[in-house]
């Protein structure tokens, strides 16, 4: 008699040969636990996520006060709300990373893998900026109106596609319906090109400090690095969980603490800091369709960087580089530092001479 096959026998059997016994090289660092870091991270959001929606409701009249309720009388919904509020930053500081890592060791070498990771960052911050706007605090509300009206200076269509995207002539009910079913959406797209950006990072396997493509020094990833990445995700979720009990609310807004109202405009509208170098970019351009055009080359940039040119010379770990990537690393952190400050000397100055900086350097990386 013949065996019966075990159906799940190709999918174990993939799974062993790209996680198991895929090859890895022998000398990466903890730098390359950053996709583990986000795996874990992406697996918190939707689970806080899912929770919180269950308590949720896309009414203008009423998303403050159900967010409010949901912390204060659902049973540790206060947690699940830090946790997921919290864990939007976190997400952003282990991608900023992991993309800072993959430029500085000459990853975005492999194509595949990094124009997938440069559209999960896209989807990314679509997400978050849906999400920030569902509590409908009064940073969320203009935070949205001001956003959302930079597409009305595409020519020709910009209008009509606003005022399609808030389903009125403002932001109001209809777009916070809208966020919240997209804000819905966006993550389960996101898994996919997750999934796709894991199998075609295993179809070449992973760089190295050395930044030399063809490694022949691999072993196998289980379990001389498995346990690496079981050992850091274990630590950042623990030092995660006693900042989200210490200081919840160092990263949040002073203005979300009040109910949208749209006869009364904030001082100073500035989005969550995840986002704050692309703003002082758009502000630093006094042309409105200049500073939208600069707002969306700011991020696709990132993924033409990789040409035939410089396969044989990028990935040399030269001093010029090294210079090239801490000016941009600088040029990053100072914008987002300047985005955050009024629209005033010298800080308007400033973000001009940044901008120029940022996309000089990311021309000749």
């Amino acid at each position: 008699m013949k065996k019966k096959t075990n159906e799940f026998s190709p999918l174990l059997k993939m799974m062993k040969t790209s996680i198991i016994l895929l090859p890895t090289p022998s000398n990466i660092s903890y730098m390359w636990n950053l996709g583990s870091l986000l795996g874990m991270n992406l697996l918190i959001q939707i689970i806080s996520g899912i929770m919180l929606s269950m308590h949720f409701s896309p009414e203008s009249s009423m998303a403050f006060e159900i967010t409010l309720n949901s912390s204060r009388n659902v049973y540790s919904g206060w947690m699940l709300r830090m946790v997921h509020m919290n864990g939007a930053s976190l997400f952003f500081i282990f991608i900023y990373m992991h993309i800072s890592r993959g430029m500085l060791y000459s990853s975005f070498l492999k194509k595949e893998t990094w124009t997938s990771g440069t559209f999960i960052l896209i989807i990314l911050m679509a997400t978050a900026f849906l999400g920030y706007v569902l509590p409908w605090g009064q940073m969320s509300f203009w935070g949205a109106t001001v956003i959302t009206n930079l597409l009305s200076a595409i020519p020709f269509f910009g209008e009509e596609i606003v005022k399609w995207l808030w389903g009125g002539f403002s932001v109001g009910n209809p777009t916070l319906n809208r966020f919240f079913s997209l804000h819905f959406l966006l993550p389960m797209i996101l898994s996919l090109l997750i999934m796709i950006h894991i199998f075609s990072l295993h179809e070449t396997g992973s760089s190295n400090p050395l930044g030399i493509m063809n490694n022949k020094e691999k072993m196998t990833f289980h379990s001389f690095f498995s346990w690496k990445d079981m050992l850091t995700p274990s630590l950042i979720f623990f030092l995660f969980i006693i900042y989200c009990l210490m200081t919840p609310y160092i990263l949040a807004d002073p203005e979300n603490f009040n109910p949208a109202n749209p006869m009364s405009t904030p001082i100073h509208i500035q989005p969550e800091w995840y986002f704050l170098f692309a703003y002082a970019i758009l502000r630093s351009i006094p042309n409105k369709l200049g500073g939208v055009i600069a707002l969306a080359m700011s991020i696709f940039l990132l993924i033409p960087i990789q040409s035939k040119k410089k396969k044989k010379s990028s990935c040399k770990f030269s001093p010029q580089k090294k210079t090239l990537f801490w000016m941009l690393a600088t040029s990053f952190l100072l914008l987002t530092w300047g985005g955050a400050k009024q629209i005033e000397e010298p800080f308007s100055t400033l973000s001009k001479m940044l901008s120029i900086t940022y996309f000089l350097c990311i021309f000749q990386t």
